[in-house]
C-alpha cells in the first residue's frame, strides 16, 4: 500500500506541475490553456459532461469505460483546482483529515 501511495502522490505532483505549466501556454497549443482561456464555465461544463459519462459507463456495467471516464473526471477536476490556485495536495490533505472519521459524523460536523 505504501508503494501505491508514493506512486499516486508522485503522479499527482507531476500532473499538477504539468497542468500549472500548461495554463501559461498558448490556447492553440494546449488543451489545458484553452480551457483556462475560455474561463471557469468551460471547465465546469467539462466536469459536468465527464460526470454524466461516468454515470453512464457505470450504468452500462463497463469497467474499462468506468476507469477511462473516472480518469477524465479527475483530470478536469485537477484543471478546476488549478483555476482556483489549488492542487491535488489540498484535496489529499482534506481526505487525510477525514480518515478514521465516520462519514456520517464528518458530514454532521460540516459548517452549514
Amino acid at each position: 500500500m505504501a508503494d501505491l501511495e508514493k506512486a499516486s502522490g508522485d503522479l499527482l505532483e507531476r500532473l499538477t506541475e504539468v497542468l500549472e505549466a500548461r495554463k501559461q501556454a498558448s490556447p492553440e497549443q494546449s488543451y489545458v490553456a484553452k480551457l483556462h482561456h475560455k474561463g471557469q464555465d468551460a471547465i465546469l461544463k467539462k466536469i459536468g459532461e465527464e460526470s454524466c459519462e461516468l454515470v453512464m459507463a457505470s450504468k452500462d456495467q463497463n469497467p474499462a469505460k468506468v476507469i477511462a471516464e473516472t480518469a477524465d473526471l479527475w483530470f478536469h477536476s485537477l484543471v478546476l483546482l488549478g483555476w482556483h490556485g489549488l492542487t491535488a495536495a489540498d484535496v489529499l490533505a482534506e481526505l487525510d483529515r477525514r480518515m478514521g472519521l465516520s462519514g456520517l459524523v464528518e458530514k454532521a460536523n460540516r459548517p452549514q
